[in-house]
Formats: C-alpha cells, structure tokens, sequence
C-alpha cells in the first residue's frame, strides 16, 4: 500500500525482498561523481605515468607522416599501406590508456552497488516524457543537491586552478626560451600534474556525495508497517514459499520427535511397516503418551534409534496400527486402547526386572487384544 494511500511514514527498514526487486529493476544506488571521479583519476594518473612515452610515441609518428618519400606521393596504394601502418603505431601507444579508461569505467559503478543489468531500467518510461513530472523533477530535493554539487564542483576547481596558475607562472614565462619540442614536451608534464591534482581535488566532493546517495537510496525504499505486511502475506501465500515452510516444520517436528524415543518405555511395532514408542510415568497420573511414531522410512528409523539406546521391542501389528492412526505424538494412548497397552507394558516391566534379577525372561504377549470399534484402523496400511 503507496504511503499517500495508507496515511502512514516509511520508517521501517527494506526488506530483503524489496532490495532483490529494486535491483531487478535497476533501483540501485549509485554515485555519479564517484564514477566521473574513478575515470578521471584513472585518465590523469595513465597521462601522468605513461604520458611521456605517449607523446614522444605520437610525436614520431607525425615525424613519419609528415616526411613522405617523393616517389611513394604518386604511388596511391603505398599511401594507403602507409596510412595503416601509422594508425596501428598510434593505437599501440594510446592503447593501455585507453584500455584503463574501460576498466575504470566499469569498476566506478561496481565499486557502489554492484554490477546490475536491467532490461527494465533500459525499457522506455513514457513518465519521463511527461513535462509536468520534469517540472516536479527541477524543484525535487535531489536538483537542489545537484546545484549545490555544481557549484561546489565550480568553486573547488576554480580555487585549485588559481593555486596551480600562482604556482607554475614562473615556469610558463620560461617557455619562451625554450624550444618547440622542449616548450611541448615541459608544458605537458605541467598540465598532465595539474590534470592530476584537479581531479584529486575532486574527492572532496565524492566523500559528500556517496553517503548522501546511499542514504537517499535506503529513504526510497524505507517501508510502512502495512507495506511489510502485505509483503509477509504476498510472501507467505506462494506455493514454493508454503511447501517450504511446511518441510521445514516437518523436520524440526521430526527432530524432536526422534530425540524422545531413547526416553521410551516401549516400541510397538507391525514389525516392519509401523513403530510407535511409549512412554509411560510410574506414579503419574496420566495415561501412557505416544513420544514418537513413524511408518516405512520413519518406522526404520525409530527403530535404528531404540535398538541403539536398548529399547525394548514388542511386535503387536494390530495395535501397531490402531496407536499410529488414532494418537498423536505426545498424546495419550485413547481409552479404548488401555487394555492392550497395559499388557504390552506389563510384558515390559517384567522383562525389566527379570532382567536385573537374573530370573528367567516372560514370554511377550502373543495375543493383543483390541476393541471392535479399533479393528477397522488395525486393517489399514497406509
């Protein structure tokens, strides 16, 4: 819900999902001075370090062009040939310039925001094109801040350049009693240094404007409570998102659930199919709870777990069955079921003490009788 439709302030933090779709769309935060700063630090500082072989580079080779054999001036193909070749010459010198230009072009935007490509961004708005919201645009905060950018950027370079003009005049007076080459050659190291301190003048004003821009970003796409919440219903309501939060629920459900079956008393078991543990608490109150149950997969791993904790197993199939569809995990056995039960842990409880006194083992109950109204459950298998 827009906030002028809600009558409430975006003041909540964006949610991971409205940043992923902000950036499908190209709404990222980016800094045009940072970019226009990397690429003319990168250009003056390539001037700076490789100017020299540069221009001495293009000065040969307008030396070779301008020094043409007579007999080639009549010969057009050897015109030709010769036009490539210096060509080739002058973009094997300006090459590496050339290629850390790209590279800095590139590196400016990645360095804020990421890479990001979007068709959408580069689809045409016919909102643009309305004057009205260019008009709206001009008295925008963001054209205030652009101003003030200018006229920072203004002031700053025109303040630098008068330092810089103080500080090399008495070298400029000298150019005239320099030669052609030399006068060429000293006057491009002044202006490749002057090039370079312009542009790291120019840092001043991307410390002001990267966080302005990452704030203003992050205020875009603030959200209302109620934007949250229709995002956490719209989120919640896809089937992926549901299938997924249900395994998730089934594994932790599962988990716990594995983790009370060495607690059992009992496990009684279809053998194979079902596995239902007991536990019961001598003295209590209450009827015997189902602590786990599992059938197929689930039931083998019940069983792997009791068998590894010593937990004592008794086969009793239609009992088995009418415990796994009629009780829930840590619910009590129904009242119907008392009977049965008690004899599975009667059988238990024997077992138990014949076993700490060395007497002789009870037979497990052969025959575990259940009611009529249970049957129909202890004939299902699935």
């Amino acid at each position: 819900m827009a906030e002028e439709d809600s009558g409430q302030e975006k003041t909540e933090e964006p949610t991971a999902k409205r940043e992923e779709d902000a950036r499908k769309k190209g709404d990222i935060a980016r800094s045009k001075e940072l970019n226009t700063v990397v690429v003319l630090m990168m250009g003056s500082t390539m001037l700076w370090m490789s100017g020299d072989r540069i221009f001495k580079g293009m000065w040969g080779v307008m030396q070779q062009s301008f020094t043409i054999d007579r007999s080639l001036m009549y010969d057009p193909l050897a015109m030709v040939a010769r036009l490539q070749l210096f060509m080739q010459e002058a973009v094997m010198f300006i090459a590496p310039f050339l290629a850390a230009m790209v590279v800095a072009a590139l590196a400016g935007p990645i360095s804020m925001g990421g890479w990001s490509f979007s068709a959408e961004a580069m689809a045409p708005k016919l909102s643009k094109m309305n004057p009205l919201s260019g008009f709206k645009r001009m008295f925008a905060v963001r054209s205030l801040v652009e101003l003030v950018k200018s006229l920072l950027k203004f002031l700053l370079i025109l303040g630098i350049m008068f330092l810089l003009a103080n500080a090399y005049l008495h070298e400029f007076i000298q150019f005239s009693q320099m030669s052609l080459r030399g006068a060429l050659i000293h006057a491009s190291d002044l202006m490749t240094l002057s090039f370079v301190v312009l542009c790291a003048s120019l840092l001043l004003v991307v410390a002001i404007d990267v966080p302005f821009s990452l704030w203003e970003h992050k205020k875009k796409l603030k959200m209302t409570h109620q934007e949250i919440k229709d995002e956490m219903k719209q989120t919640d309501g896809r089937p992926e998102v549901k299938s997924k939060i249900r395994q998730l629920q089934q594994e932790m459900s599962q988990g716990r659930m594995m983790e009370q079956v060495p607690l059992a008393d009992v496990i009684v078991t279809n053998p194979t199919h079902f596995a239902i543990a007991l536990k019961y608490e001598e003295g209590g109150n209450g009827a015997p709870r189902v602590v786990a149950k599992g059938a197929d997969l689930v039931a083998a791993q019940i069983r792997n777990i009791a068998v590894g904790h010593g937990v004592i197993f008794v086969s009793a199939p239609p009992l088995a069955r009418a415990l796994y569809f009629t009780t829930k995990i840590d619910h009590e056995v129904p009242k119907g079921l008392y009977l049965a039960v008690a004899q599975v842990l009667a059988y238990v409880f024997q077992l138990r003490i014949a076993t700490e006194k060395h007497w002789k083992k009870p037979k497990p109950p052969k025959d575990v009788s259940i009611p009529d109204e249970y049957k129909k459950y202890a004939e299902r298998t699935h």
